[in-house]
């Protein structure tokens, strides 16, 4: 085979993933990815226990954007699939270990072990070249095929573990649910993350673009999947489009949104990220206002920098000064498996050496807090203490049929409406995860995973500000840290 008709295959799945480095292709479904062409390899028990007392690597943006911008050298795309490979073993292993930890007849449920055959098909997929070095680009390419599959392979793995709970719910508690998906959910971002940022890095690199033809100009800006120029009042704009269609839809009104506060400031993160949570936060401030009657009052966004020394100044339990080792726990990552304890009275947790704070950057990192005010009415004070919950583990009987039926309910507090009907990040469906209530914790999930957070102020009677706070990578300028080391 020739150097250029090689070089042919990475078109297979270029099409499948051009989505990471265009933020308005997020919300399509990556076509069917076959797995017959990969090298796979048995996974035994000892494979998977051995893979799982190893401690995770916990994530930083810095990790993400440490091999350089693209278009990436030879050398370097080399190193970003080797650092990949040194990291995703361990916490396929993970997850597969903490389903096992699961009651056997929760994890008995056909949609459940699903997910655990998924995750074991990945593992076999990566144990082949565990025991190798990425040493070409030929080999590169390859591994990309293993990287693009892994992607595809978990795309609907939050809507088929809402599904395999809910109908397992007379099994395990309600508390054991909202503690082992919030702990499992989090833990699929950093491993969904660092697949797909190879996957762009792979399509932007040097040696590819050559013999692709590409000018890559839609990327600029981006460090993979990190928007080093991102705007948040554009994501907000996009957003807005798409929820006031479906309220419209829904309602025959659609409420406007106000953006005031700066506009035009841009920070590095990951666009995909933040358009799934204000696609969320938007979702209910529409709907509250509707149901309220307020659609004549504006929806109020107000974009504000963050000062640079704010974690070093107004740092809480989850974000204090780095200088201190407060920065984001192994908790806000899923890095901890500590849902396990529920079942099995022990945990695959990390080694104490490595349960140490995750430092994002080794500088204060320039961040956004975005807040989004209706006129809405507020959250009642016996719901306002459950936001945080999967909603489906309130479900009654007659809710929980309709869900698992595909029907809908009329009860406002089932969270069963059409403006749940949006896609989420990850290539879930837009149907998939209609009334199961997953919005505001997995968005508090994306928002915590790298420092940030969300707050809920709610007056009842009047109506709800939401407060998101998210720090950006740092200052990139020319190199990925501005000649500063991390």
């Amino acid at each position: 085979m020739t150097m250029a008709t090689h070089f042919q295959r990475p078109q297979i799945i270029q099409s499948q993933f051009i989505r990471l480095c265009c933020p308005r292709n997020v919300r399509r479904a990556p076509p069917s990815f076959g797995r017959k062409c990969l090298h796979t390899k048995t996974v035994t028990d000892n494979d998977i226990v051995r893979l799982a007392s190893l401690p995770l690597h916990p994530l930083t943006l810095a990790d993400l954007v440490k091999h350089g911008r693209p278009p990436l050298t030879t050398s370097q795309l080399l190193s970003s699939a080797t650092f990949t490979l040194s990291i995703l073993p361990a916490r396929l292993a993970h997850r597969i270990q903490s389903l096992r930890n699961l009651p056997f007849i929760v994890v008995s449920n056909p949609h459940i072990s699903k997910i655990h055959s998924n995750y074991i098909h990945s593992l076999s997929t990566l144990l082949p070249w565990a025991e190798k070095e990425i040493t070409s680009l030929e080999d590169e390419v390859k591994f990309t095929e293993v990287m693009a599959d892994l992607v595809q392979t978990h795309s609907n793995t939050i809507s088929i573990l809402a599904r395999g709970f809910l109908e397992a719910r007379k099994y395990i508690s309600p508390k054991d649910v909202t503690r082992f998906l919030d702990e499992h959910l989090r833990a699929r971002i950093g491993t969904r993350l660092i697949a797909e940022q190879h996957l762009a890095l792979h399509f932007s690199s040097q040696p590819h673009r050559e013999l692709m033809h590409e000018d890559g100009g839609e990327s600029e800006g981006f460090i993979g999947v990190i928007d080093t120029k991102l705007r948040p009042a554009k994501i907000v704009q996009h957003c807005e489009n798409i929820v006031s269609e479906i309220c419209e839809l829904k309602y025959g009104v659609r409420p406007h949104v106000v953006i005031n506060g700066e506009p035009e400031y841009t920070f590095a993160h990951v666009p995909v990220h933040l358009e799934y949570i204000i696609t969320e936060l938007l979702k209910n401030a529409f709907r509250a206002t509707v149901e309220h009657g307020k659609e004549r009052e504006p929806i109020e966004v107000t974009i504000a920098p963050l000062p640079d020394d704010y974690y070093e100044t107004n740092g809480n339990e989850r974000r204090m000064n780095y200088t201190e080792g407060h920065v984001i726990q192994n908790v806000d990552q899923g890095n901890t498996d500590l849902a396990s304890r529920s079942f099995t009275g022990h945990a695959t947790s990390p080694s104490p050496s490595s349960d140490e704070q995750i430092r994002p950057l080794a500088h204060s990192t320039p961040g956004v807090t975005i807040r989004i005010r209706d006129r809405g009415g507020g959250i009642s004070p016996e719901n306002y203490e459950h936001i945080w919950d999967y909603s489906f583990t309130t479900f009654n009987e007659e809710q929980a049929s309709n869900t698992l039926s595909g029907g809908s309910s009329s009860s406002s507090g089932s969270g069963m409406d059409a403006l749940n009907a949006i896609s989420g990040p990850g290539g879930e469906g837009a149907h998939s995860l209609a009334g199961l209530g997953y919005g505001l914790p997995l968005g508090r999930a994306y928002a915590e995973y790298f420092g940030g957070g969300i707050a809920v102020q709610s007056m009842w009677g009047w109506g709800t500000d939401v407060y998101l706070s998210l720090r950006g990578v740092g200052r990139i300028e020319g190199d990925p840290f501005g000649g500063r080391s991390i």
